[in-house]
């Protein structure tokens, strides 16, 4: 069983080409206490960040609800995200997740979020809201 809050607000999963900088705000973002993920790889610039804070330009999916696992989670356990994973994959609950060095954060689109928490909660996680 874990413990999970649901984080407040509605956030947006977007792309940028490859290569692009990092947006403006997002340090004042993550400052200020919500969450943002900025992933680069030589094919695009993955973000993650609150759905009032989409850059411009970029390709978006919103709105999404975020999950951050009860942490610091050690990096040597395994099968904490299988854990959140399953559940959701058997109600069929599509989801996007990252990680960090201290815990796992996991997204669900907002419309299907009451069927994401009824599925964790009978997986026997519990969420905060």
């Amino acid at each position: 069983m874990l413990d999970l809050a649901l984080l407040p607000g509605d956030y947006a999963i977007c792309r940028l080409p490859a290569g692009s900088a990092m947006p403006a705000g997002f340090a004042e973002a993550a400052a200020a206490g919500t969450v943002v993920s900025v992933t680069w790889t030589p094919e695009e610039v993955s973000i993650l960040c609150p759905a009032d804070r989409v850059p411009a330009g970029a390709a978006v999916e919103s709105p999404w609800r975020c999950l951050r696992v009860a942490g610091p989670v050690q990096l040597a356990l395994t099968g904490v995200l299988a854990s959140i994973v399953s559940p959701l994959a058997d109600a069929r609950v599509n989801i996007f997740a990252f990680s960090t060095f201290d815990t796992d954060y996991l997204l669900v689109p907002a419309v299907r979020l009451h069927e994401a928490l009824g599925a964790l909660g009978a997986a026997g996680h519990r969420v905060t809201t």
